[in-house]
């Protein structure tokens, strides 16, 4: 990592609709990870409510809202999650700048201490769906763009897969928070993920936050997965 904002960067990715499941799931995975990642289907399915519930086992909540609309009804939307107990959610960066600052003040109006992030490109996507929603040239090239578009409207960083982070970090600089989901450890399935690599590659490429999801939640036993993974990653960091 660029810097040591999270002792443990692993974010487990609760994508559940179901409370109790991702109650189980949290209890499980909490002493191993440093962070939780909340998602559309659960959001959607539980609201503020479940948002809050998820908040008060105490760890960071990174809620992956991916608000992109006007920049009037993105603020407003910031303004209500910031109100939520989360640490850190996200917007799409190609929403533009006025939405980005829009949602910057909203959040910071309700909770100075709350992150913003910008999504790029999603790393579901190759260069042919780019190139189907008329965005031409490699994923890279977009990504860089709307990160640095990011930084210039004063968030707190920005979303890419494993294969940007180093590209984002030197467009972006050291204090620019970076978060990486499509992080799969050896031997699991990529499932939609394109552009993707493992958690102790994706660390010693300078990701701050690894979104970590169906290699953890899917397992057998959670909690020994996501002990692991974070062993994999410690062991990395004391060599």
């Amino acid at each position: 990592m660029s810097q040591a904002r999270f002792e443990n960067p692993i974010f487990v990715a609760i994508d559940t609709p179901d409370l109790d499941r991702a109650m189980v799931l949290v209890r499980a995975v909490a002493p191993h990870v440093g962070g939780l990642k909340i998602g559309l289907e659960f959001m959607t399915a539980q609201g503020p409510a479940g948002v809050r519930a998820i908040a008060a086992f105490g760890l960071p909540v990174f809620a992956d809202a991916k608000f992109h609309d006007i920049p009037n009804t993105v603020a407003g939307a910031a303004r209500e999650i910031a109100k939520l107990g989360i640490a850190i959610f996200n917007i799409h960066a190609s929403g533009g700048a006025a939405m980005m600052r829009a949602a910057k003040d909203a959040a910071a109006s309700v909770n100075p201490r709350v992150k913003l992030i910008a999504v790029t490109v999603l790393t579901s996507f190759a260069d042919a769906d780019l190139d189907a929603v008329g965005q031409h040239g490699p994923p890279a090239d977009q990504v860089v763009r709307l990160a640095s578009l990011a930084k210039a409207c004063g968030l707190d960083g920005a979303v890419c897969s494993p294969r940007e982070i180093a590209l984002v970090r030197k467009a972006c600089g050291a204090d620019f928070l970076i978060v990486t989901p499509g992080v799969r450890p050896l031997g699991s399935d990529l499932a939609d993920q394109r552009r993707v690599m493992t958690p102790v590659e994706a660390a010693r490429a300078g990701a701050d936050i690894l979104v970590v999801g169906r290699p953890i939640t899917a397992a057998a036993d959670p909690a020994r997965a996501a002990r692991e993974i974070a062993a994999e990653l410690s062991a990395r960091a004391d060599a």
